[in-house]
């Protein structure tokens, strides 16, 4: 570990300073130990900072937790990924209020071509253990990561359901990685540490308070391709999920359930307002994704002809070679370009073929 870790558990520590100013604090600055060794003039000048947050990391002197932190990241071999970590998941930054850092327990890509959330209720009928254990076990052969909040219910059923068929799979925790809550998980966790992983962005000794939640949500939701509603009331977590990835311009899935039964409102009601799609199979999820296998020939090594490229444009292709895949809004972000140049260079390399745009905003390098 490094002076550099410090700062940045330090930084989550600051009062004023929560997710969204850090991520600013980061966009300016690169780095967080530059946050605390950067003058409070020059802080109070960055939009979004002002005075206020300037102040409060300016008489910030208090370290201790953030050394704490460290030994115990030591002890339990514990990955921290702060958010411009190249291991950090990426599609998180697509969120106002990306984690500024997250504690991570496992040996799943979080950044993994395809990911999808699986998510629930709690109290789950017959219907919503067949639904969850037929979609996965379908799912089995397209390498697909599955992303769900270890609670009861639905999102235990996904996590063993994904263990059970080879299939690596995410639980995001809304508490420290001390402890697992429902207790009655912690065999499954610690199997999905070899077959997955656990997930989190609070440090440890957090207790699973219930505002806790709805960040692990949005987390859930943020990292996701598309997020996949088997079963739920009009209230609840998962319809707060189901929101947050529409919020995200995400891909929302549902499964229908009978009129009557108020395990199925919340599905039901999200297809009715058109906020999910209905969602009868697995086949139906790969072909709205994109994701089915192309037969078809395509040019081979089109890259080495890209010819008279703009700057911009090559920035965009220079980005888009490091990673399989990336969001519109993290090539804003570490393009270093305004929004409407980014824009444009995208549709210019759209045009040439040099680029495909893939289903939640994410773009890609032609083969």
């Amino acid at each position: 570990m490094n002076d550099e870790l410090l700062y940045q558990l330090a930084l989550t520590q600051v009062p004023n300073i929560g997710c969204v100013r850090a991520k600013i604090l980061i966009a300016n600055l690169g780095d967080a130990s530059l946050v605390f060794k950067t003058k409070k003039s020059q802080l109070e000048k960055i939009e979004g900072i002002g005075e206020i947050g300037a102040k409060s990391i300016f008489n910030f002197k208090d370290f201790s937790r953030a050394e704490e932190e460290i030994a115990f990241i030591k002890k339990y071999k514990i990955t921290p990924l702060f958010i411009n970590d190249k291991n950090y998941p990426q599609r998180l930054l697509n969120c106002y209020d990306p984690p500024t850092i997250l504690f991570y327990k496992g040996t799943a890509n979080l950044n993994a071509s395809k990911i999808i959330a699986v998510i629930g209720t709690r109290n789950n009928s017959d219907y919503g253990k067949h639904a969850t254990e037929k979609l996965i076990k379908e799912l089995s052969g397209e390498n697909i990561l599955i992303v769900s909040g270890l609670a009861f219910g639905i999102d235990g059923i996904a996590h063993k359901a994904s263990l059970k068929n080879n299939l690596h799979t995410i639980g995001v925790l809304a508490h420290g990685l001390d402890s697992i809550y429902p207790p009655e998980h912690n065999s499954l966790a610690k199997n999905m540490t070899k077959q997955g992983g656990l997930l989190t962005e609070f440090m440890s000794g957090t207790k699973p308070d219930r505002h806790n939640f709805p960040g692990r949500n949005r987390i859930v939701a943020g990292m996701s391709d598309a997020t996949i509603v088997i079963e739920t009331s009009l209230k609840g977590g998962s319809m707060i999920t189901a929101e947050l990835a529409n919020g995200y311009n995400k891909d929302v899935f549902a499964f229908p359930g009978k009129i009557t039964d108020s395990k199925s409102a919340g599905c039901n009601h999200l297809i009715k307002n058109n906020k999910a799609i209905l969602l009868t199979d697995a086949q139906q999820l790969v072909e709205a994704m994109g994701w089915e296998e192309k037969q078809k020939a395509k040019p081979k090594k089109q890259k080495e002809l890209f010819i008279e490229l703009s700057h911009e444009e090559k920035i965009i292709i220079d980005l888009l070679n490091e990673k399989q895949m990336l969001h519109i809004d993290e090539l804003n972000f570490k393009s270093g370009l305004s929004s409407s140049a980014v824009a444009a260079a995208i549709l210019s390399l759209e045009l040439q073929s040099i680029v495909s745009s893939l289903p939640g905003k994410m773009y890609a390098l032609n083969p």
